[in-house]
């Protein structure tokens, strides 16, 4: 059986204190490059007034950025923010290889044909499974309320999502958040993110529960994390699209996918 490797709004961004567009110069070590979907995983520098030093993918503004860049470099790059983006925009080496250092994400795993089913607690303290989504769209993703970057822009670029589809997609369709962060995202907790960001709970479950249960969850999903000393959390920024008979359909890696995007796709797996 052959497997698939898987990985509004600005509104309610700006509530929760997200600039309107921000730029930072940031150090760091290049992980790993991926020109095929414009990212590049780096170790990098604390981002004062935004974000602890950590290691994560970022998008890029053009994939020649990447031109000659190679694991273990040191680079300085121009970090862009907005209420919907977060991408490098400029980046240059200065120094060469900086030996190993460790990485939030798994290699690519093999590819993936059926989602693997997990049960997990949702946002109102109900246990959830996938399995019970059988016949909708399902739209995954993985986050935690403690995120100081990609995590709320990735839910702000969903809540847009959901407030585009029409009424026949909404109701085949079903948003999952799973947190990475279950000894502290509560169920209560994980209400009051989805609510703060403007989540429509009728089709959107934001999930938690045992630390085993959703480490199981992680390594069925390849979804690498590492905890940082101040309990933040490096990982993986990717959404998964589930059809509705449980199959991996797509994959997108970061925040550089629009919602015209995957809502051609839901329009497309749903027809």
């Amino acid at each position: 059986m052959q497997r698939c490797w898987i990985w509004a709004a600005a509104l309610a961004l700006l509530a929760c204190g997200l600039a309107a567009e921000d730029t930072y110069q940031v150090n760091g070590v290049v992980r790993a490059v991926d020109a095929s979907h414009k990212q590049i995983r780096i170790a990098h520098d604390e981002i004062p007034g935004f974000m602890p030093a950590m290691t994560m993918n970022f998008d890029l503004v053009s994939e020649r950025l990447i031109d000659g860049i190679e694991p273990g470099m040191q680079v300085s790059f121009k970090l862009e923010r907005s209420a919907t983006t977060l991408r490098i925009t400029a980046l240059d080496v200065t120094a060469g290889t900086a030996g190993t250092m460790p990485s939030a994400a798994e290699d690519p795993p093999p590819e993936l044909d059926i989602a693997p089913d997990f049960e997990l607690l949702d946002q109102y303290g109900a246990r959830f499974s996938l399995a019970e989504l059988r016949g909708s769209a399902v739209l995954l993703n993985f986050i935690f309320t403690r995120c100081p970057g990609p995590c709320p822009i990735l839910t702000a670029l969903h809540v847009d999502l959901q407030r585009r589809l029409p009424p026949s997609l909404f109701r085949r369709t079903h948003f999952v958040s799973i947190s990475i962060d279950p000894e502290y995202d509560t169920p209560e907790r994980l209400l009051a993110y989805g609510e703060s960001r403007g989540a429509n709970l009728e089709n959107w479950s934001f999930l938690t529960g045992s630390s085993e249960a959703v480490q199981k969850v992680l390594k069925d999903y390849y979804i690498g994390t590492i905890r940082r000393d101040d309990g933040t959390l490096d990982h993986l920024v990717v959404t998964l699209l589930i059809d509705s008979e449980g199959r991996v359909a797509r994959r997108y890696l970061g925040l550089e996918h629009p919602p015209e995007k995957i809502l051609a796709d839901l329009e497309e797996i749903l027809s």
